[in-house]
């Protein structure tokens, strides 16, 4: 990766862990349905799950698999530290990061190492799994609504990279578009958090 694209990359990573976390506090995390449900219900979410399966599909290859799996395994990661360890600052500014982030990669179709990728995805992952592990404590049914959640992530990055393969040979530029998009909503998530 060239320097610039790497002091731009850090730059929204640094922007976007600048405030106190909220943890999506209000909402249903009981049961199997409002776990398969909330990522639907939460542009977040969404956003950033679509995000990782079109930047996926963008790399092709082994990253196809890797992204979606690192996501997920950090956010299953991140939901068991909140339960232990509660107060971890900057979740929000995380999540909306990661949205922000996420975009912006996927509209340029960058294309970084392995390692660097899964990394990415990672950290986002942990944060998106860290704000649902402090939903979930205490909460009735709560390994119900985490495997809810988990299936509609799969879901999500899925539809990502579904729509990734099925563009590239004639709307090779909609993948972009769409990362422009998710960017956008990740600035203004940002100026909300």
């Amino acid at each position: 990766m060239k320097k610039p694209a790497a002091q731009f990359l850090i730059s929204f990573i640094l922007l976007g862990i600048s405030s106190a976390a909220f943890a999506h506090p209000g909402h249903d995390v009981s049961g199997l349905s409002a776990g398969l449900m909330h990522p639907f219900r939460g542009l977040d979410h969404l956003l950033a799950m679509v995000a990782v399966g079109l930047w996926a599909a963008q790399n092709g290859g082994k990253k196809i698999g890797l992204l979606p799996t690192a996501f997920m395994l950090m956010m299953a990661v991140g939901a068991k530290c909140a339960l232990m360890y509660p107060y971890l600052p900057l979740i929000e500014s995380g999540i909306a990061a990661s949205v922000l982030v996420l975009g912006v990669i996927t509209a340029l179709s960058l294309n970084f190492s392995a390692r660097l990728g899964v990394a990415i995805t990672a950290l986002f992952g942990f944060f998106h799994g860290y704000a649902h592990g402090l939903e979930m404590s205490g909460a009735f049914e709560a390994e119900a609504y985490a495997l809810g959640f988990l299936a509609t992530t799969v879901a999500l990055h899925l539809a990502g990279i579904v729509v990734g393969i099925a563009t590239r040979a004639h709307f090779v530029r909609l993948p972009q578009m769409l990362g422009a998009i998710i960017a956008a909503s990740g600035l203004w998530l940002l100026s909300t958090t």
